[in-house]
């Protein structure tokens, strides 16, 4: 191994304050990041500014992404933008018998540098990886079909302070056990039994970290920094229509783990070949310890199921619902839940799906609105905030994939459309699929209607159900979650034991919960450090971004006890 370029003391002075500043901040559940949101803020300090990261995006393309693994055996790639271009990129693919007994050689440097030494590996990691944020916002933009800010910002500071977060969680939890300890058991008149022992964090294994779709960094960097931490090489295998955002990441990660005189292998990638589905194979191969998964519920329950060998994190899919009950700001309510519904196309596993809505309407400081006109109003707002087409590209970005489009379509079939999706024409990307929401009006007391409205939309589809009361919206909503799931839920009351019985629902259920948004905070939005994405606790997800329960089972503690 070649003599470390990046010192240990060099990284303690570097990012250990950002450490500190991470740990203290998961405690008290504060606002903070490192990684600044807006575009402006970056050109200096090595930083690549918009045209400097624009050039390194469209470098990449049309070319061969070269990463030096072992057991390279081909090239493979395809993916093409949902704005219409290809990328052209072709990546390196694994013989997997060969890169993964390669990935395990540099496990016990790595284990024997600390806990502290891998968590501000990391944050070097991390921090490469920001100043090239405009570089991947354009990678993401290109392979999710999120607007430019938006993957700007979702795909570059919030999944970095994702990953960060993961690391800080990581430290905390391998440091709750002292290093060694003098261990002394009185024998009375006798001589004291005296032993030294000493505890050491140790790895599973190899984790696999299986990428999505639509968030390709977000999901994707809470499982990998996690498994890193904590001693883990990490195998990434991507969506095959995402790659690139995490191709580059790993290839950061290599270069770090390098210069800090660890093995590179530590990291790599693993990229399928068109129809070849190497998740399920590499899934039950016994080398793989961990695997993280973000995607549907089919494959996430199959993980479960069959990945035995392994602890799998999965979050799956969810039928988000919103209460609506009465509110005190009408106007805020529709604005706040036209952008929810409107962002990214509604393609985020956070989106409401179902509005629930007491069919003899509800109290709002603007008098009385019965069902119909609080749907109408939605549908307006949503109107009103994409009517501009330019406004409403900046909002809805493309949709991911044909599938997406086909949910859409289908959807005006299963009731009546209370506003219907147009088209939106891209005059950048002429070939982008943009579509406005749908709102469909369901009533909850009909059989043929509950199909619709409890089987999980994923796109830009929302259903307005009709209840005959608040009370029946609640229990709807607790067999929502408890059937199907949910990564969000909201709730619009002014009453006090409304508010009380919702919280309970959610409680029981082990539901994040948001109540009378109407200001530029929305549901389908979490912070790191400070918010927790997804329960673990009911159908959508087996785990939560992050908590304690994310990171402790991706080690063990070993003792080794000497006779003092």
């Amino acid at each position: 191994m070649a003599a470390a370029q990046l010192t240990t003391d060099a990284l303690a002075e570097k990012h250990r304050s950002t450490l500190d500043q991470a740990l203290d901040t998961i405690r008290t559940r504060a606002y903070w990041s490192p990684h600044p949101e807006h575009p402006k803020a970056y050109g200096e300090n090595g930083s690549l500014d918009a045209a400097a990261g624009l050039d390194a995006y469209k470098s990449l393309l049309d070319r061969r992404f070269e990463l030096d693994q072992p057991g390279t055996d081909g090239w493979t790639g395809g993916e093409i933008s949902p704005y219409g271009p290809a990328l052209g990129v072709e990546y390196p693919h694994a013989d997997i018998d060969v890169l993964l007994p390669a990935m395990r050689v540099g496990m016990a440097a790595w284990r024997d540098a600390g806990a502290e030494v891998r968590a501000l590996v990391c944050l070097e990691i991390l921090a490469r990886i920001s100043a090239r944020t405009h570089e991947f916002a354009h990678a993401v933009m290109h392979t999710s079909g999120q607007a430019f800010m938006m993957a700007f910002q979702a795909g570059g500071p919030h999944a970095q302070d994702r990953g960060l977060e993961a690391v800080a969680y990581a430290y905390a939890e391998q440091t709750r056990t002292p290093g060694s300890a003098d261990w002394s058991k009185p024998q009375g008149k006798r001589d004291p039994l005296e032993l030294a022992k000493s505890f050491t964090p140790v790895a599973r294994g190899i984790a696999l970290m299986i990428g999505c779709n639509t968030f390709p960094t977000w999901n994707g960097y809470p499982g990998l920094f996690a498994s890193l931490a904590t001693g883990n090489p990490v195998l990434v295998k991507p969506h095959p229509r995402a790659v690139l955002p995490l191709a580059l990441t790993v290839r950061v990660a290599r270069e770090v783990l390098a210069e800090a005189g660890f093995d590179p292998n530590l990291v790599a990638v693993a990229v399928e070949r068109p129809g070849e589905g190497i998740a399920k194979t590499l899934a039950v191969r016994p080398e793989i310890r961990i695997i993280d998964y973000t995607g549907s519920t089919a494959f996430g329950e199959w993980l479960e199921t069959h990945a035995r060998q392994a602890q799998v994190y999965t979050e799956k899919a969810g039928v988000n619902t919103v209460v609506v009950d009465s509110t005190d700001d009408y106007k805020g309510m529709l604005s706040n839940l036209a952008f929810s519904l409107s962002l990214y196309s509604g393609q985020m596993c956070t989106t409401p799906q179902n509005l629930l809505i007491p069919r003899d309407g509800i109290t709002t400081d603007a008098g009385p609105k019965s069902y119909d006109e609080v749907v109408t109003d939605l549908a307006a707002a949503v109107g009103g905030l994409l009517g501009d087409d330019a406004r409403a590209n900046a909002l809805l970005g493309a949709l991911v994939n044909p599938d997406v489009k086909a949910r859409l379509e289908a959807a005006a079939d299963l009731g009546e459309v209370a506003l219907a999706s147009r088209e939106v024409a891209n005059p950048d990307f002429p070939d982008a699929v943009v579509r406005t929401p749908v709102i469909v009006k369901l009533d909850g007391s009909k059989p043929d209607d509950e199909a619709a409205y409890l089987s999980e939309c994923f796109g830009p589809v929302s259903f307005a159900v009709s209840v005959d009361s608040t009370t029946d919206a609640l229990e709807l909503l607790r067999r929502t979650v408890r059937e199907k799931g949910a990564m969000t839920v909201g709730a619009y009351t002014t009453s006090a034991d409304t508010e009380h019985a919702v919280e309970e629902v959610c409680l029981e259920e082990s539901a994040q919960l948001s109540l009378n948004l109407t200001g530029g905070v929305y549901v389908n939005q979490t912070a790191a450090f400070s918010d927790f994405h997804g329960s673990g606790g009911n159908p959508a997800a087996n785990a939560a971004l992050c908590d304690s329960a994310f990171v402790a089972n991706r080690f063990r503690v070993v003792e080794v006890r000497r006779q003092a």
